[in-house]
């Protein structure tokens, strides 16, 4: 064997030593550290996927060792939308002018000047008020047209989000120093409307180049002319992908087979919504509801709402002709309703010439004289020389069940004579509230495989993802109105809304023994490793051995951040007005905080950004008490606060 033959053993035998030299440990943290670079935050990621995605250019492996060329987009252009803003010496944007390139073929082909100075601007649009003032101010949405222009539609106040004034009512140089802030946020809104009436249109990459903003654009989803695709139906209709996913599991042999294996066969667990609903019945009725007079009588009286009188007769003196004796009869039907709300119903007046009979349904109930029973004529003489008044104040009640009565006076003249009989009645016109509990959720409280997951009571949520969340509703008044009736009800709570997690047997395989598990667990050490293992005759075998993990070295404590502030006016619009002008102080502080970086001689570093100053250098801080006020802050500042009785 040559001297060339054994040089070049010897290189073969050290290759794979020097391949193998690092340890486990520097190899993981090698490819950690390479991930990082390239998806570490939203940057990395639109730097490195995102953007050259779009645009069709390479996009690399993580070792950088492959490249490959998507094609996620059938067309692209180099500026999507062009969006220029310069503020005039009020501090309103005086000149905001949009170019967009429509169609994507790399030439503008709408551009919309606003005719009107910006006061203010939102997530969603933007504000116009008197030059810089904030007097006159109207609200305007950023919208796209039926023909797919870009347009402002004029709103509420309150249709608009994360509103903040920009002119000299606020502040001086606001727009100019906050220029890059400004036309994100201003290109923030017009690309929502854009996405949100086209979601084929995807944002690549935006540049700010002075008062200009750029975006880089494509579009993507589906090569399809028109806006309305298949692929994104279920962002209005997200309940539908349910059905969907169903509907083709059911049709597809590869889900079924794998449904009916035993990987695919056990338990599952499904979320299951339900309500506790107190409900309030209000029995509206009315007068005519309750008894009615539908035929016959001649007059029906309220003297107050609750009471009803019915006359029948013919009251009119010496109306009636009876000659010698001659028998006159008046029918009044009345129509009961609601029995129980007829609280009296009496014959209360009567005047006769000369003898009486009155009936109800054919039954005698009042006769003056006594004496005529019959149906005949009266038993004496007819002529008794007078008028006859009476206040007999007989109870009908018993006689006016539900249904219609006939009520039948009957009377016998001699000569000329008249007759009237008077019905008063008394209603109940309450409302009758019935109260009571609609308990869907019952049947899930009760089951053991069920565990209440949400829970929402009156709009306060008080479990969250199976945890109490310590809040409670106040109570609550509601005011209940069903035609003429109105309550006011007062109650610690009128509904709940629950989801529950529910475990529910998909198959029929046994349950897993988890005692082995279990004992390891319960009996193990750092230093020493439990087991008990079952043995064929069903009983137990214990043992022990002992323990240690590997060293895996030394790591920090925590990663170092630091914290940093800037001032910041406080420029919030509200319905009412500008915030700052409501507050004693109106600039505030924007607070951040940074990962360190490394120097070259080891050393953290806090990479300020511009106008920040430090607060908190580098170090292990800990402000969570503080991160939780402020995030409580936020949650109850947007909570209702508004006292209301109105039903909702």
């Amino acid at each position: 064997m040559n001297v060339r033959a054994l040089a070049l053993m010897a290189t073969a035998l050290a290759m794979p030593i020097s391949a193998h030299a690092q340890s486990m440990d520097e190899r993981a943290r090698a490819a950690a550290q390479a991930a990082r670079e390239k998806s570490a935050d939203s940057e990395a990621i639109q730097k490195n996927y995102v953007t050259p995605g779009l645009a069709g250019e390479a996009i690399t492996t993580v070792d950088g060792t492959k490249s490959f060329n998507p094609t996620l987009a059938c067309q692209t252009t180099s500026t999507l939308l062009e969006i220029l803003a310069q503020p005039g010496s009020t501090g309103d944007i005086t000149t905001l002018r949009i170019s967009r390139d429509k169609d994507l073929n790399g030439s503008f082909d709408q551009t919309l000047t606003l005719p009107m100075p910006v006061s203010g601007i939102c997530a969603n649009g933007v504000i116009a008020c008197q030059p810089g003032t904030w007097n006159q101010c109207r609200s305007y949405r950023w919208d796209v047209s039926a023909a797919g222009e870009l347009k402002l539609s004029e709103v509420d106040l309150t249709a608009l989000a994360g509103c903040y004034c920009v002119n000299n009512s606020c502040g001086s140089n606001l727009v100019w120093g906050n220029m890059a802030a400004t036309l994100k946020d201003i290109g923030g809104g017009v690309v929502g409307a854009l996405t949100s009436a086209d979601p084929r249109i995807g944002v690549a990459q935006a540049a700010i180049d002075g008062p200009i903003i750029r975006y880089t654009g494509a579009q993507s989803t589906a090569c399809a002319a028109n806006p309305s695709l298949a692929q994104t139906v279920y962002r209005a209709n997200p309940t539908q992908i349910q059905g969907d996913a169903a509907s083709l599991a059911a049709g597809n042999s590869v889900f079924q087979a794998l449904k009916g294996s035993p990987a695919g066969m056990g338990k599952a667990e499904q979320i299951r919504a339900c309500t506790i609903r107190r409900e309030v019945k209000l029995e509206a009725v009315t007068a005519d509801g309750i008894i009615a007079r539908t035929s016959g009588g001649y007059a029906t009286y309220a003297d107050t709402p609750d009471t009803r009188a019915f006359l029948l007769g013919s009251p009119r003196d010496d109306s009636l002709s009876g000659g010698s004796c001659r028998i006159h009869d008046f029918r009044m039907t009345l129509d009961v309703g609601d029995p129980d709300r007829l609280v009296s119903a009496r014959l209360s007046q009567i005047l006769f010439d000369d003898w009486v009979q009155v009936r109800v349904d054919g039954v005698l109930v009042h006769a003056d004289p006594g004496g005529w029973t019959g149906t005949g004529l009266p038993p004496g003489k007819c002529e008794r020389g007078r008028t006859w008044y009476g206040t007999p104040n007989l109870d009908l009640k018993p006689f006016l069940t539900k249904g219609a009565h006939e009520i039948w006076v009957r009377v016998a003249v001699g000569g000329e004579g008249e007759v009237s009989a008077r019905i008063d009645a008394t209603l109940d016109l309450s409302c009758n509230p019935t109260e009571k509990l609609v308990d869907l959720c019952a049947g899930y409280a009760a089951d053991a495989n069920c565990q209440l997951h949400d829970e929402t009571v009156d709009g306060v949520q008080t479990f969250r993802n199976g945890v109490g969340t310590g809040l409670t509703p106040l109570p609550q008044t509601r005011l209940f109105e069903s035609g003429a009736c109105s309550l006011s009800l007062s109650r610690p709570w009128f509904e709940r809304d629950r989801r529950y997690r529910c475990t529910i047997d998909t198959g029929v395989l046994p349950q897993p023994d988890l005692s082995r598990g279990a004992y390891i667990i319960d009996h193990s050490t750092e230093t020493l490793l439990a087991d008990r293992v079952k043995t064929k005759d069903g009983g137990y075998t214990a043992s022990s051995r002992s323990f240690a993990l590997p060293d895996r070295g030394s790591v920090a404590a925590c990663e170092p951040i630091c914290k940093t502030r800037a001032p910041r006016a406080n420029t919030g619009v509200a319905p009412d007005g500008v915030v700052g002008s409501r507050q004693n102080a109106p600039t505030g502080w924007d607070t951040f905080y940074h990962g360190c970086t490394r120097s070259s001689a080891g050393a953290d570093i806090c990479p300020l950004g511009d106008g920040e100053e430090l607060v908190s250098d580098c170090g292990c801080l800990d402000d969570f008490p503080e991160a939780i006020v402020m995030m409580q802050t936020v949650r109850l500042g947007g909570a209702d606060m508004i006292c209301t009785s109105e039903s909702r």
